[in-house]
């Protein structure tokens, strides 16, 4: 068997190899994607069986996919594990690619769980309408600053029939009308764009019973409970609600010593955009039932809304985890309560 400690970069890949059964120690320097395709491929010609380890890293996808399509086993490590056991100071590709393989020989690579090929496609289609939505937002924020200046501030009716005929008849200058001309191309081609990806999404919830139930929760849309599915993968890699917070960069930064305990913003790790939709979500949710929007003025008269907003958020997140671990829908948790923070015993007893 070979085993390849592999430190990747964008344009090439310094690789250290060892033959188990000869105990052989070998190392290259591929670029890509030629070199490196052309040498994978000779592997699997001569059929040899192949381990590749390498730290999770954006822009390899290509090189997942022709992983795969060899039929070679590959293991994507957590890579600030990976540096923690760097002993040296020094750091090059050459010693990075040394400890991989190092690890992977000792039984000691901190190996993290991959989504599938077709969850990382559905989670194109939530990013791609994500920025499309983002997109469209700018433009209408332009859209109305010019009608601000021209004196109309009916904000909401802008963008009906009414308030768009208001839009198109101001005289403006030459070069102020080409660019309101444009922005509303550009927004009439955008809203079918983002409706057609609306339904995308909602088909692709009709096909996931878990997405379902999270749907149930209300404040919880189509497009939340999506990610909140395809981003968690298994809930059971999970032990309690706190994980879950933290997978998700909601919890405090913490930098304590000694008696001293010092706490500060969140740290924003795991996917800004299920962050971002879960924030919204919370905020939806607090105007639709009583003790959350009680919660939610109670904190923002404490600690301010930014805080406030972020800490629904964070209880979002715990709730939605345990309806998926559990399978339950929204009024299942309301019947039997939330689990966050206490996980199961061994006889399965809570």
């Amino acid at each position: 068997m070979l085993i390849i400690g592999c430190d990747y970069h964008p344009a090439f890949q310094q690789i250290a190899f060892v033959d188990t059964d000869t105990g052989e120690l070998q190392e290259r320097r591929l670029q890509h994607r030629g070199e490196a395709e052309r040498f994978y491929r000779e592997l699997a010609a001569k059929r040899m069986k192949v381990r590749v380890g390498m730290e999770a890293s954006g822009h390899a996808r290509w090189f997942e996919r022709l992983l795969s399509e060899l039929q070679f086993e590959l293991w994507i490590g957590d890579a600030a594990e990976i540096r923690t056991k760097r002993v040296r100071k020094q750091k090059t590709d050459r010693q990075d690619a040394q400890l991989i393989l190092q690890l992977m020989l000792e039984d000691r690579f901190p190996e993290i769980w991959v989504p599938s090929w077709e969850n990382r496609d559905l989670r194109q289609l939530l990013w791609h309408r994500h920025r499309l939505v983002q997109a469209r937002t700018r433009i209408m924020n332009q859209l109305q600053a010019v009608a601000l200046n021209e004196g109309l501030r009916c904000t909401k009716r802008l963008w009906r029939e009414a308030g768009r005929e208001q839009l198109e008849a101001f005289r403006l200058a030459r070069w102020a009308s080409r660019r309101r001309k444009d922005l509303l191309e550009l927004l009439d081609r955008l809203t079918p764009t983002i409706a057609e990806l609306t339904r995308a999404i909602e088909q692709e919830v009709e096909k996931c019973p878990a997405a379902q139930r999270l749907q149930t929760h209300p404040g919880v849309g189509p497009l939340t409970a999506l990610a909140f599915v395809l981003i968690i993968g298994r809930a059971e890699r999970f032990q309690c609600g706190k994980q879950i917070a933290s997978y998700l960069g909601l919890v405090p930064l913490e930098k304590s010593s000694g008696n001293q305990r010092r706490l500060g913003h969140i740290t924003k790790q795991g996917s800004s955009l299920l962050r971002f939709l879960l924030v919204e979500a919370a905020q939806v949710t607090a105007r639709s039932l009583p003790e959350w929007r009680s919660k939610y003025y109670h904190l923002t008269m404490r600690r301010g809304r930014k805080i406030a907003k972020v800490a629904m958020a964070r209880k979002l997140s715990v709730r939605l985890y345990w309806m998926m671990r559990k399978e339950w829908d929204y009024g299942q948790l309301t019947k039997f309560g939330s689990y966050a923070g206490k996980p199961e015993n061994r006889d399965g007893v809570k």
